[in-house]
């Protein structure tokens, strides 16, 4: 048995900026598709969210790999043919290349095992309600829930249903793989319509893999995105079931794919992808949405960068520590920040409520860094100003960094 590789933590996290895309050289003039592509291989995947308060989750990842880029490239990839996205349960709801289709039809198959209970009790208790929606998006797609919930009816005989009854029973398709999203509506909303007319015939052709192979095939993405990882992290990537994550592992390790590797100050054994490169340094200034797979696995981003996060918007605002939606700042190949943002559309303005520096930095030149940062974002969010931050002990060097920009004294 060949020993381990020993890698430092300053390895380990220089691999795994890397493999996320952070070492990549930025694109010298508007970002094109062909960038978009080169953040989809190093990522793997894109996580969704429906907060909106600076920007949709999705978005994000891209803004913090490619600087300011036009949102249409994502949402062309994603809802527009030939389509290389497409929505479904990958991490949590993410956005998925389509070739990793046939990789996620296992959780498809298993939805009545697997969905959330209230899907699962709809398709248990209320098969017809379940055979009705179907038909109704067959006949009638694509759709939202509310143009459905329109036209379903209404206790007569034993249907009873409601919006959330027929909202369950989409989910519970949609984890089935029989309905998939066509696109979004302004307002968020999923319209449903079904695979064999939103994804390309070569994706539903594509031959169905064992478990094992699949498991194979996604436990590779996740190592390869993730540079250097332990079990758990190249398990929670695509939230796969343990024993096959395992075998994977082991396989891939026997394929050569996988070196096995320590990390310094990590208790758990460790994976280097094959392909992991080793940067000399890691450049530029970036923050980084709470939704990018960067920090996914918090325990993770403590061991590789010393930096405890947590998102807090479920967090009773008088027990918040940081703030409601706090984007971690990336300066160089550490967090030296955190800040909490909010973009005010209606007066054009990218909010500061809170801005906190993380021990042993220079204040002055990460409020320098981080005030240029927040220029760029509000110019890529189309907000014409930058509020100083009203609380958090970056609050006055940040300030005074914001201030020395505009001229305001």
């Amino acid at each position: 048995m060949v020993a381990p590789e020993s890698l430092s933590l300053t390895q380990a996290r220089r691999m795994t900026l890397a493999a996320q895309g952070f070492a990549d050289p930025a694109p010298a003039g508007v970002p094109t598709r062909r960038h978009l592509r080169r953040v989809l291989d190093r990522v793997g995947l894109i996580q969704m969210d429906s907060v909106n308060v600076l920007q949709r989750a999705h978005y994000l990842p891209l803004y913090s790999r490619l600087g300011p880029y036009p949102t249409g490239l994502l949402d062309t990839a994603a809802y527009r043919r030939p389509r290389e996205l497409f929505e479904y349960w990958g991490h949590e709801a993410s956005l998925v290349p389509v070739g990793l289709h046939a990789a996620l039809r296992w959780r498809m198959a298993k939805a009545r095992d697997d969905a959330w209970g209230g899907m699962r009790r709809i398709a248990e208790e209320q098969p017809e309600l379940v055979g009705w929606v179907r038909d109704e998006v067959a006949a009638r797609g694509p759709l939202t829930a509310a143009e459905i919930e329109h036209d379903a009816p209404r206790e007569t005989g034993n249907w009873g249903w409601n919006w959330s009854a027929v909202k369950r029973a989409l989910e519970f398709l949609f984890w089935a793989g029989e309905v998939t999203a066509a696109d979004r509506t302004p307002s968020f909303a999923r319209r449903y319509d079904l695979p064999e007319r939103v994804l390309p015939p070569a994706v539903l052709d594509a031959p169905t893999p064992t478990d094992a192979e699949a498991y194979r095939t996604l436990v590779a993405v996740a190592a390869r995105s993730l540079g250097v990882a332990a079990e758990p992290e190249l398990r929670d990537y695509f939230r796969l079931p343990l024993a096959g994550a395992r075998q994977a592992v082991a396989e891939l390790v026997e394929a050569g794919e996988l070196v096995p590797a320590t990390v310094q100050g990590w208790r758990q054994p460790a994976w280097r992808h094959v392909d992991a490169r080793l940067p000399r340094w890691v450049r530029g200034n970036t923050l980084v949405s709470p939704f990018d797979p960067l920090v996914w696995e918090r325990a993770r981003t403590e061991r590789l960068f010393g930096f405890g996060y947590r998102i807090e918007i479920y967090v009773p605002a008088a027990q918040r520590v940081h703030g409601y939606y706090v984007l971690p700042f990336l300066q160089g190949e550490r967090f030296t920040a955190r800040v909490d943002l909010k973009a005010d559309r209606k007066a054009g303005v990218l909010l500061v409520p809170a801005a906190w520096q993380e021990p042993g930095v220079d204040p002055g030149e990460t409020a320098v860094a981080l005030a240029a940062e927040l220029r760029r974002l509000a110019g890529w969010l189309g907000l014409d100003a930058v509020a100083p931050p009203a609380a958090g002990d970056l609050a006055a060097p940040l300030a005074a960094a914001l201030r020395s920009r505009t001229g305001v004294p």
